[in-house]
């Protein structure tokens, strides 16, 4: 009788099943990694931004001449814009240089709107376009020229520096036939450090030069007086920081006017050398 079959697990045996293993491991698929956060998407950008500013300043100075006969000045603006590069402001400030100089004149206000276009250009520079009107809302004697006026202006600027060309287009801040009058400046904003410590932001220095050329004659009466005799080249040199989230500054300006010519009645010469100071918020 032969004896019964026994199945007899053999070194090899155990080789072949330990080789099928590790191929049915080698087969099955690696877990997946835990797929990243989808990275939130930028906000877009808005059509129209809207900003709005007021400071206080210790004198009102235009083109280096005193707007307040050298006392203080409230200042305010606002401004929209739109995301294509157009834009609408207005911009006001108290001054008392027209009822200073003219008796029976009353004009404590300077009220100016401008609207235009800005654009980019390669190589870091950009250009602005525009028109601005400088409105004195008063009462003024019947043979006054209201200093009411309109300018275009385009500007160009190269990172830090702005060239702008202004041109009036009708009777200039009240002398008369003098359409063409125009200023043309060159300024630099130059940002130092871009920021000092959590309370002290960026600190920007300033300098300008720019030049008033006063076109046409004024009669009064028989007589003609060139408006040419109160052209002249101003300066302004300068620094600013901003002080948890204020912006504080001070400059030195100037002119070459002649003196005579831009002294008023209190015996004050509104184009000499001067400082501003002044403080202001953006909203």
């Amino acid at each position: 009788m032969s004896a019964p079959f026994r199945p007899t697990l053999t070194l090899t045996t155990l080789a072949l099943a330990s080789l099928v293993a590790s191929a049915a491991l080698a087969q099955t698929p690696a877990p997946a990694a835990p797929a990243a956060p989808a990275a939130a998407a930028p906000a877009p950008e808005p059509d129209f931004t809207f900003a709005s500013n007021i400071g206080l300043y210790s004198q009102y100075v235009f083109r280096g001449v005193s707007q307040t006969d050298e006392k203080p000045a409230v200042q305010g603006g606002f401004d929209l814009s739109h995301k294509s590069g157009l834009y609408l402001g207005t911009w006001a400030s108290n001054i008392s240089w027209i009822s200073d100089a003219t008796p029976g004149a009353s004009a404590s206000l300077e009220w100016d709107m401008y609207g235009g276009y800005k654009g980019s250009l390669p190589a870091d520079f950009s250009y602005d376009i525009g028109g601005l009107y400088y409105y004195y809302p008063g009462t003024f004697p019947s043979n006054y020229v209201k200093p009411n006026t309109f300018e275009v202006y385009g500007a160009l600027s190269w990172k830090f520096l702005t060239f702008k060309y202004s041109y009036s287009t009708g009777d200039t801040f009240g002398f008369a036939n003098s359409r063409g009058s125009n200023y043309a400046d060159l300024t630099a904003s130059y940002d130092v450090v871009d920021k000092v410590n959590d309370a002290i932001g960026k600190v920007t220095l300033i300098g300008h030069v720019g030049h008033q050329q006063y076109k046409g004659t004024t009669y009064i009466g028989p007589v003609g007086y060139a408006n040419s005799n109160y052209s002249y080249t101003d300066w302004k040199v300068g620094a600013q920081t901003e002080v948890y989230g204020v912006t504080v500054g001070i400059y030195g300006t100037g002119t070459n006017a002649t003196d005579t010519l831009y002294t008023n009645p209190y015996g004050r010469n509104i184009a000499a050398n001067q400082f501003v100071g002044f403080i202001q918020k953006t909203f």
